[in-house]
């Protein structure tokens, strides 16, 4: 007997990418929740005329957002996909199989990732499964203002089938990103007593431009190999700058 699913999304100013995400869903799930954060283009606009139940909440941060949107669902199977995620039709076909009489509580599944249009195979984005696809009354996020966990209560299979992450497709679309995803990861250092520390960022910085690129072979990838690496550096420095002057303005 088929399984009903959910698919549940958070969202803010996705209005190029929530059409395509919702679409790429449509023949598995058989409703669409969105918790927008009060975005200020077209995405609850889009989302409402494909026929999502759209919320609009303050973003507090995205275990507590990822919870409020899994709450919203109905039926008993629940997916998560970020924005700037799609389903192929053979991952969907393979969903439609595994679920009926399953003993899982959740499945990973693994993530192809694509960096300005084209896949990246090395780069350490290859080879990442993740929880998404979990029975709603065993599943919980777990976390701070980031690196949110989805943990569930049972065992957990795996489905081989990738999903797609279209991750920014030029580089103003990483950068637009990149100043509210450093500014979090600052505040949750701090949050958890994290000092600065002027030698610690300067031998960090290096490391993670050679691990991306080297260690993690991402010169296979190109010159996207070469940006992952520079920007990912880069990402570090940003974020304990930033501790740095929150930390700076609470001394004051």
């Amino acid at each position: 007997m088929p399984q009903k699913i959910s698919l549940f999304i958070i969202t803010k100013n996705e209005e190029v990418n929530i059409g395509p995400c919702i679409l790429s869903a449509k023949e598995l799930v058989d409703e669409v929740v969105v918790v927008d954060s009060f975005s200020q283009d077209r995405t609850a606009q889009i989302a409402k005329e494909l026929g999502a139940k759209v919320y609009q909440r303050s973003f507090v941060g995205f275990a507590d957002q990822k919870n409020f949107a899994l709450q919203q669902t109905t039926f008993p199977w629940a997916l998560n996909l970020d924005a700037d995620e799609q389903l192929s039709p053979q991952l969907c076909q393979q969903i439609k199989n595994v679920l009926p009489g399953t003993s899982y509580a959740g499945f990973t599944i693994p993530r192809a990732n694509y960096f300005l249009g084209k896949p990246m195979k090395h780069s350490g984005l290859d080879k990442e499964y993740h929880l998404r696809l979990v029975r709603k009354d065993a599943a919980r996020y777990e976390g701070e203002l980031v690196h949110e966990k989805l943990r569930v209560d049972g065992p957990v299979g795996r489905i081989n089938t990738p999903f797609w992450h279209n991750s920014y497709s030029n580089i103003e679309s990483y950068f637009n990103k990149f100043n509210h995803y450093t500014t979090l990861a600052a505040r949750q250092m701090q949050q958890k007593g994290r000092k600065f520390s002027l030698l610690f960022v300067l031998i960090t910085i290096p490391f993670e431009f050679l691990k991306r690129y080297v260690l993690k072979c991402g010169f296979l990838d190109g010159i996207r190999g070469f940006l992952w690496a520079s920007f990912s550096a880069f990402y570090v420095f940003v974020k304990y700058m930033k501790l740095w002057d929150i930390t700076r303005k609470d001394s004051l």
